[in-house]
């Protein structure tokens, strides 16, 4: 799993992964923030972790990349799961991983991909809003989609309300 912060989709993919029915686990959590708290949080729980900083002074973003991709590569994971992570993956590291890569999302993908989801979908007005998960592919946020849940906008909501909204929804999906 990659991470960028808080780590909350982390919290809820691991007490799931401690149900009896659960077909996974969760090998290991890589951010590219030495101090997200989601990395706190799986050392916590007994899960390896690897901090992979993204030095855009001393690296590139393809060096990042490949830096990530050899880390991640080194826990040998089935499935990487993108959870709350801030970056755009390059084909450095979307190759080494072939339909292997999969994506949480706050927005009702297609519509929305990209960041400041939850603005973009006040500002334009629509109904509903929600999260996906889906496959990762080269072009951003565009892969196939696995799942979504939808969230209503009411008329109160602000980027932070419907952000909280959606992030449930996301736990739970």
């Amino acid at each position: 799993m990659i991470i960028s912060g808080r780590g909350s989709n982390l919290r809820a993919l691991y007490d799931y992964s401690q149900r009896d029915d659960a077909a996974f686990e969760i090998v290991a959590v890589v951010s590219d923030k030495g101090k997200a708290a989601g990395l706190e949080f799986a050392s916590s729980c007994g899960i390896p972790t690897a901090h992979v900083p993204r030095l855009a002074k001393e690296r590139s973003t393809e060096e990042f990349n490949t830096a990530l991709a050899e880390t991640v590569a080194a826990f040998q994971p089935d499935l990487v799961v993108l959870a709350g992570f801030m970056r755009i993956l390059r084909p450095e590291f979307i190759d080494k991983f072939p339909n292997q890569i999969i994506n949480i999302h706050p927005s009702l993908l297609p519509s929305f991909p990209g960041l400041d989801v939850q603005q973009q979908a006040l500002d334009a007005g629509v109904r509903f809003s929600g999260c996906s998960v889906h496959l990762v592919t080269a072009k951003v946020d565009a892969g196939t989609i696995i799942g979504q849940a939808v969230v209503p906008i009411k008329p109160e909501d602000d980027a932070d309300s419907l952000s909280a909204r959606i992030l449930a929804r996301e736990h739970q999906l």
